[in-house]
């Protein structure tokens, strides 16, 4: 379960801004950004954030995922398409195999909101 190494390193990453604020806001809420190329399996990310925030600066804030969908182009074509992951990475048109991806391999924190003395914030 590569989702609990992934989220070690969320948080490492998390925690190396926080302790960069003067004031150490209190974190609500983080936004990440999952491309579906990734193999992360949300669920599984969401758990293991929920498990390894307990008894951090991290506990109880929320993690919100926004799926991204694998979107490769082909030069043949020259026309994108969506790859059935596991199934048909080749163009569906012209049976050329999938060497530029457009979207679908992120995995990356789009922001963090947090609450500074009263007022809400984003990073």
């Amino acid at each position: 379960m590569h989702e609990t190494d992934m989220t070690k390193a969320l948080i490492l990453t998390i925690r190396n801004w926080w302790e960069e604020q003067p004031d150490r806001p209190q974190i609500a809420r983080v936004h990440l950004i999952v491309g579906q190329f990734t193999c992360v399996e949300p669920v599984s990310l969401q758990f293991a954030f929920e498990v390894q925030t307990r008894g951090t600066f991290l506990e109880g804030a929320a993690l919100e995922i926004q799926e991204t969908p694998l979107i490769a182009f082909c030069h043949q074509c020259q026309q994108d398409y969506r790859p059935e992951i596991g199934i048909q990475y080749a163009c569906p048109h012209c049976r050329s195999p999938m060497d530029d991806i457009r979207s679908g391999r992120e995995l990356k924190i789009d922001r963090i909101e947090y609450v500074k003395e009263g007022v809400g914030g984003r990073w």
